[in-house]
Order: structure tokens, then C-alpha cells, then sequence
């Protein structure tokens, strides 16, 4: 493929569920006789897309002929410890109490609007991720919906969000999300990818020589085990050695996700 065009639009919802505008950038590829829908990519913490310079990385994708055309939507946080989490599950300081208004938005409002500004009425897939709390969120939002996402991301993922403190000699229980895994009745029909840095953190609760991030997403993944997904068919996990929680190491591993999420 020759260097494909991409083009940067904004758009602005003025949401209901979230009593607020939410703002989203648009990165749209321009390409002749193109002979299938395009994929669709949501991205949470969409402001974080610019600096890591995000059509700087599409555009050796294409023109390596590595990924499908992908319309990826970067919708900008507004209260994140507010608006990120486990739908209807606040953890124990009360945050993510519009989890659920903030999955609702995506589904009713953001969808819509998506579809109403490009003029495109289906996608070939849909892939929803997000870095650190958003990566919960997104989580959250797939496997609340796998009937609209076929596969999800998670960027160094707060999968410590829990509903009570860590407490001595139970490090490790109620883990919001395991536990919404864990108690599920439902297998849904998703593919997971996990990112952790071995730099994401310095924590180690249960002092077992392992950091938290790296403990709670592997934990997380153990548990998807449990209900039948299979190791690299349905999970991929990278664990980035010297990676931080941080723009430019997720910026690094973008291009993994995207040829994972959209290869050819």
C-alpha cells in the first residue's frame, strides 16, 4: 500500500449520561477503492493518542501493508477517577460511581454519533482499549457488550481497582475486576491483550518479589483461563521489560497491539 492520508477530526458530544461535552479525536484513513468496511478502534484516555504522535505510527503500518484500515476514536478523559471503573462497583474510596453512565455513553451516545458524522452505518470489528484505569474501564465496556466488541486492550491496567483496602494476610482479595470474571455465569466471545512494564511500579503488597501491575494483570489473565479462554488464541500478555506507566512505552507498544487487533 502507498502512503495512505490520515486525517485528524474532532468531534464533540454533548452527553446526557455524563452531564458533560465529551470531546474525541478522530483519526480517519483516506484510502482509494477500498473494497471493505473499515475496522473500528476506541480508545479511552484519547488525549494521550497526540502525544505519542499516533499517525506517526499508523503510517508505517499501512504502508507496510501490516494492519487493515482502522477509524480509531480517542475520546478525550474528563473525570477519570469518576468516570473509569467496573460498571455499578465503586471500589472503597467510593471512585467509579459513573462507570456505568460511562459505559452507557459509549454504547448510546458515542456509537451513534460515530456513525453519524462518518456516514458509516457498520464496521468490520470493533476494539475498544485503554492505559492504566481506562484499560479497566475498557474492560469493563467489552465484556459488558461482546455482542458490539470483538476484542479489547489494556495498557499497563489498574487491575488493583478493589472494594476494600488490601489488608494483612489478604493482599490480594476483592480485586473488582477478577471478581466480575470470576463470578460470571457468561463466557463471553472476546480476545484480550495485556501490556505490563516491569518499571510500571515499585508496590508489591503480597511481597512475593513480583510488582502489583504485573501481579494483578497475570492474576486477571489466570482467571479468564479459568473460564475456558486459551493461552495466545484468546489471550496475548506482554510483559515489556524496562516498560513504564507511561505516553512513550505504550506509544513503543502500539504498534504490537494494532497488528495484533487489525493484521493481515
Amino acid at each position: 500500500m502507498s502512503e495512505v492520508n490520515i486525517k485528524v477530526e474532532n468531534l464533540t458530544i454533548p452527553s446526557e449520561k455524563l452531564n458533560r461535552e465529551v470531546e474525541c479525536v478522530l483519526y480517519i484513513p483516506e484510502v482509494d477503492g477500498l473494497a471493505e468496511p473499515l475496522h473500528l478502534l476506541l480508545v479511552n484516555d484519547g488525549q494521550d493518542l497526540e502525544s505519542m504522535q499516533y499517525d506517526q505510527i499508523l503510517q508505517p503500518l499501512y504502508m507496510k501493508n501490516r494492519i487493515a484500515p482502522v477509524l480509531t476514536v480517542g475520546i478525550k478523559a474528563g473525570d477519570r477517577l469518576r468516570e473509569f471503573g467496573i460498571s455499578g462497583n465503586p471500589d472503597y474510596k467510593g471512585r467509579g460511581t459513573d462507570a456505568e453512565n460511562y459505559r452507557l455513553f459509549v454504547i448510546e451516545e458515542l456509537l451513534p454519533a460515530i456513525q453519524e458524522k462518518t456516514n458509516i452505518a457498520e464496521f468490520a470489528s470493533c476494539v475498544i482499549k485503554g492505559f492504566s484505569l481506562g484499560a479497566v474501564s475498557a474492560f469493563d465496556i467489552a465484556w459488558s457488550h461482546p455482542d458490539i466488541f470483538s476484542k479489547m486492550g489494556a495498557f499497563s491496567g489498574s487491575f488493583w481497582w478493589r472494594s476494600k483496602p488490601s489488608m494483612k494476610g489478604f493482599p490480594d482479595d476483592h480485586r473488582i475486576t477478577h471478581k466480575m470474571v470470576s463470578s460470571s455465569k457468561e463466557k463471553p466471545d472476546l480476545k484480550f491483550w495485556f501490556e505490563a512494564g516491569t518499571q510500571d511500579e515499585k508496590s508489591d503488597r503480597n511481597q512475593n518479589g513480583i510488582i502489583d501491575s504485573i501481579d494483578d494483570t497475570t492474576s486477571l489473565i489466570l482467571e479468564l483461563y479459568k473460564k475456558g479462554y486459551e493461552r495466545n488464541k484468546d489471550v496475548t500478555y506482554i510483559e515489556l521489560v524496562g516498560g513504564k506507566h507511561d505516553v512513550p512505552t505504550w506509544g513503543r507498544m502500539m504498534p504490537e497491539f494494532l497488528f495484533w487487533a487489525f493484521g493481515k
